[in-house]
């Protein structure tokens, strides 16, 4: 559990702009929401109130989107306290939406998409302008601007050049269309929303509200701390346990680099490498299932595929990244002699486990949930129930009142934030969509390529990082799955793939120079410079760059295909990450210390192990015997040999 948020939970006031009336209305809106949600979700008909679903998605942003302005300031001024003009946006939003929800019926069989009455039109454009005040707050400047250009491109999409060329509309046909379309503002990343990521987004608060994070960091130090450089160990586990749940980078950097890059200082790690491996663990939330945050449940509805199978095929790339990371971890410790954790400062595995065994179930029960579950909406609400009980019997996790409202405003804090993102990044999807640049982009660019599915990977990662400097992890996906992935898929790359691709290449730029704000956040809590601390980053998270080639040419990866060729593909890219692993650090097992000859050898030998392909492996497993041969017979011995911690 983050000390950020220990604090929020301690004293609830000053988590939303110092204020206790907001904090209450926030409560009490989250409440309302989480009700709309769970009444929709298992169509329960509450009152006899069952919105048809535009209606219901005009009401998320009711609830949510409101939430957003009194949450997060629109300047510095109101950093401190809510302004009179945030609860005019918050009154506005509730409005606008609530009327546009009201009338949901009269959009769908009027056409009011296309020809509206005054008030609709009225209220549809207060809407327009509500999705990019929330995405300003919420996203950022950059990605105000970004959202602000896209939504006013239908009205000049006729006069644009080549294959940015599409139909135009008129000021208020884009004001209709924004609002009351199925493409826009109420379009995919807002249903993913009330259909899916909210039930995700509340058990995630009710796992570390009621303690699941502590429990985490604990059951890692248990587990892992007193190997030798277990405190970096026990920092790659926890963080790839609590980013999952988050999704976000920099909350996640603070949540556990505050306990786990001093613990990994204290054992004998530099200022810089404690910092950069928790940015490397914490970058990984986005892609390590079962939650990933929103970009996750986006792939789903992008693919209309179940959330289960996005999750079955995120799993061996991101377990590849972790598993690197870790081996470096420990070439690193054997390298400079670190031992472990004293076991007398750890807390005792057994302990740990009876105290917090149902937060473990509880992550077990919601993947079996997920697997055989026909309705997955459903399963992070039936498995809370299954949380709420087991922590009622103790008192350290109980959840009491002041837990309890606490739980609510951090659920509503979460998916404000998630909806104003997910709300303005629909006004681009609606722009490339109703104009039809989109799918004419995309032809754009396989015929730039040539056709060569190189050069079209290279564009691609290089499209996606430098747009995820500016953008949020979601926010670069959406964009890049609407004009990049067709063009992908276009060349006879496997579609899952190609989604997960642009996915990973947009949050590098968490640990790349010149941003790597996961690096900087880090590195600001471990007291190391910057920029060298995210130049290792880099080299620790390695994988992360080269993984995603690896699967989406060859779907093997990804766990799709024969089972011979899966298990090959497992099997040898395992091996090629240990390869991959020692020579960057200058170790490897049963080798001992790596001269640079042999570090640029076995780099390349790595590498045709990680191309999963039979003559590849063969030529890798001669290549590596013939090494091994010469380090320990030849006449370029080496000396001593680590062994597996």
């Amino acid at each position: 559990m983050s000390e950020t948020l220990r604090e929020e939970v301690k004293t609830p006031q000053k988590s939303i702009r110092s204020s206790r009336l907001v904090f209450g209305v926030a409560a009490v809106i989250s409440a309302l929401a989480t009700l709309l949600c769970i009444n929709q979700i298992f169509h329960l008909k509450l009152a006899g109130f069952m919105p048809i679903g535009n209606a219901y998605y005009y009401y998320i942003l009711a609830f949510y989107l409101s939430l957003a302005f009194l949450i997060f300031p629109g300047g510095r001024s109101g950093y401190k306290k809510v302004l009179w003009y945030d609860w005019l946006l918050f009154l506005l939003c509730i409005a606008s939406s609530i009327y546009l929800g009201l009338n949901a019926y009269n959009i769908l069989t009027k056409g009011w998409e296309y020809s509206a009455p005054f008030l609709p039109t009225l209220a549809g454009g207060l809407l327009w302008l509500l999705a990019l005040e929330g995405i300003r707050r919420t996203g950022g400047t950059f990605l105000f601007y970004v959202c602000l250009g896209f939504s006013f491109y239908p009205l000049f999409a006729g006069y644009m050049p080549g294959f940015l060329w599409g139909n135009s509309l008129l000021f208020l046909e884009t004001v209709r269309y924004h609002s009351m379309g199925v493409e826009s503002i109420i379009g995919i990343p807002t249903r993913v929303v009330g259909d899916l990521l909210v039930g995700f987004i509340i058990f995630g608060v009710a796992l570390v509200v009621t303690g699941g994070g502590q429990f985490f960091m604990d059951f890692a130090m248990s587990l892992m701390g007193h190997t030798r450089g277990g405190a970096a160990k026990v920092s790659v586990i926890s963080s790839a346990f609590m980013a999952s749940l988050s999704g976000s980078v920099i909350s996640n950097v603070v949540t556990t680099g505050t306990i786990t890059i001093p613990a990994m200082k204290k054992t004998g790690y530099s200022s810089t490498w404690a910092g950069a491996v928790e940015a490397c663990a914490s970058t990984g939330g986005s892609i390590m299932p079962p939650v990933m945050g929103a970009a996750g449940f986006l792939i789903a509805s992008f693919l209309n595929v179940p959330y289960s199978a996005v999750m079955l095929a995120a799993f061996f790339p991101a377990f590849l990244y972790y598993f690197t990371l870790l081996l470096q971890v420990d070439l690193h410790a054997v390298a400079h002699d670190m031992g472990g954790l004293s076991r007398d400062e750890l807390p005792r595995f057994g302990q740990t486990l009876k105290k917090g065994w149902f937060f473990l179930g509880t992550i077990i029960l919601l993947v079996i949930t997920l697997f055989y579950m026909r309705t997955e909406a459903w399963a992070p609400f039936l498995v809370m129930i299954f949380l709420f009980a087991c922590s009622m019997f103790r008192k350290e996790t109980r959840l009491n009142f002041k837990k309890f409202v606490s739980f609510l405003v951090e659920s509503g804090r979460l998916l404000a934030q998630i909806t104003g993102i997910l709300a303005g990044i629909g006004l681009i999807i609606g722009a490339l969509s109703g104009t039809g640049v989109a799918n004419s982009f995309s032809r754009e660019l396989v015929t730039y390529a040539g056709g060569n599915t190189a050069l079209l990977l290279i564009f691609g990662a290089l499209t996606s990082f430098v747009l995820g400097i500016g953008m949020t992890v979601t926010a670069c996906y959406v964009f890049l799955a609407i004009v990049l992935v067709p063009a992908l898929v276009g060349v006879g790359l496997n579609e899952m793939g190609a989604h997960l691709f642009v996915l990973y290449w947009g949050c590098l730029s968490y640990i790349t120079p010149p941003v790597a704000l996961g690096a900087i956040t880090a590195a600001a809590i471990s007291g190391a410079d910057p920029m060298r601390t995210a130049l290792l980053s880099m080299r620790l998270g390695s994988a992360k760059y080269i993984v995603p080639f690896l699967f989406v040419l060859n779907p093997a990866m990804i766990l799709s295909g024969p089972p011979l060729e899966v298990t090959t593909a497992v099997i040898s890219s395992l091996v090629g990450c240990v390869l991959l692993a020692g020579s960057l650090e200058g170790h490897l097992y049963f080798f001992g210390k790596l001269s640079l000859a042999y570090r640029a050898v076995l780099f390349c030998t790595a590498f045709l192990f990680l191309v999963p392909d039979l003559p590849t492996d063969l030529l890798g497993t001669a290549s590596l015997i013939v090494i091994y041969l010469a380090s320990k017979y030849g006449p370029f011995r080496l000396d001593k040999t680590p062994r597996p911690a």
